[in-house]
């Protein structure tokens, strides 16, 4: 038993799987310069509150990068392509434009200039968006299978840390110096994901064969080759309903307690404290534990089998929920709800990025994966409206118990898939 464990860890000592430990931190590290930071400077500024709430659009690109994603799969970029390759040349190039558009935002005055600290924002999130969606389908390129748990654990620790330093970092830098300091100091920061990558190998890139036909038709071929086809190439695998079903589904339990954790903390008597060190602090740890597990699990076992592991245990902390209710303000099982919750929920997470990982021809990872992750964001932001709702006209032990069911659709699909995983694994 210990020898399989230590096989099964030893995944983590491969060299690309810690590289994407850096790059992690460097996709995390811009995401609340443009959110919760921000806002805080805002407020600072004299914003009004209604200005701040519509500052929360420039975090759209997040949503919609899969519209540009098929640009980043097939365009090279002049001088970084030709330079350091396909995916290479793309995250140098997105990073260093990150570096001058948080400079820019920076030297953004939000009491005086808050237009132009809008705009600098919105190309932070941009940016931002785009490096991911170089790193993700980076990530997936220069891993094997067997890698693909251990490689997003990594990637999900890295940028935790990426948001803890954009968070907390940022504040006591703006604190003790200024703004300007904080947002110069985290675009310096950015310089660890560009020293990884110059010094990161570039994944083979599958042959391409020349476009026909010319002007126009040489377009349309162009359009057919990098926005229709990784489409076509999806929907010809036999199951891709179920697919699409099953990735909006698997979190769906999660996905409508999450959204009511906090006010059921509030209305059962904990305090703001408890609930930031338990669930914040205790629960980060706890998450990151769970991914390193997740990754350990896919490594060992594969990744359908770690969905099934992960996803039963996702329900049964949904249930331990229902017990935390039902016992009411108790500090102790606050800290076992909690653990269990975010222990599942990081190897779930493990596991399902591994998963969409495994979805991805190499010829379009890029635009795939980009499309797949939007879909679950896009699901689990949808799914989680009714939460509220559902909270309003039931008692707290009978809304988890509810949402220990709601878990259940996605064990459902993830067992129909296991019948025939050829089909539902690239």
């Amino acid at each position: 038993m210990r020898n399989r464990l230590f096989e099964a860890a030893e995944v983590y000592g491969d060299p690309r799987v810690l590289r994407l430990l850096l790059l992690g931190f460097a996709s995390g590290l811009p995401l609340l310069l443009t959110a919760s930071t921000l806002a805080v400077r805002l407020v600072e500024g004299g914003v009004t509150k209604t200005a701040i709430g519509i500052f929360a659009l420039v975090g759209l690109p997040y949503a919609f990068k899969f519209l540009w994603a098929p640009l980043i799969d097939k365009l090279p970029v002049p001088f970084f392509t030709r330079l350091l390759g396909r995916r290479r040349g793309w995250i140098v190039f997105t990073q260093l434009t990150l570096i001058l558009a948080l400079a820019g935002l920076s030297f953004a005055d939000p009491a005086t200039a808050p237009l132009a600290t809008a705009v600098w924002a919105l190309l932070v999130a941009f940016c931002s968006a785009s490096q991911d969606i170089v790193i993700d389908a980076y990530r997936v390129e220069i891993l094997e299978e067997r890698l693909y748990g251990a490689g997003a654990a990594t990637l999900v620790f890295g940028y935790r840390v990426g948001l803890l330093v954009a968070g907390a970092g940022a504040l006591y830098l703006a604190s003790y110096f200024d703004w300007q300091t904080a947002y110069l100091a985290m675009a310096a920061l950015m310089l660890v994901g560009l020293v990884t990558i110059l010094f990161s190998p570039e994944p083979r890139a599958p042959a391409a064969e020349p476009l026909k036909g010319e002007g126009i038709q040489r377009l349309l071929n162009w359009l057919r080759e990098a926005v229709l086809a990784p489409f076509a190439d999806f929907l010809a695998r036999p199951q891709w309903v179920v697919i699409l079903a099953f990735i909006v589904f698997y979190k769906f339990g999660d996905a409508i307690a999450g959204v009511m954790a906090n006010p059921f903390y509030l209305e059962v008597g904990f305090s703001k404290v408890e609930i930031a060190n338990v669930s914040k602090l205790f629960g980060l740890g706890a998450t990151l534990a769970g991914a390193f597990v997740g990754g350990m699990l896919v490594a060992r076992y594969g990744i359908l089998e770690s969905l099934l592991v992960a996803g039963i245990l996702q329900m049964a902390s949904n249930a331990m929920f229902a017990v935390q209710a039902a016992v009411g303000n108790d500090i102790s099982l606050l800290f076992v709800t909690i653990g269990f919750e975010n222990l599942s929920g990081g190897m779930g997470t493990a596991a399902f990025v591994a998963y969409l990982s495994s979805l991805c021809h190499v010829a379009y990872t890029a635009t795939q994966y980009a499309l797949l992750s939007s879909l679950m964001s896009f699901g689990r932001t949808l799914l989680s409206t009714p939460g509220g709702w559902l909270a309003d006209r039931t008692d707290w032990v009978v809304f988890f118990l509810l949402t220990t069911a709601a878990a259940l659709p996605g064990l459902f699909l993830l067992l129909w898939i296991r019948r025939k995983p050829g089909s539902a694994i690239g």
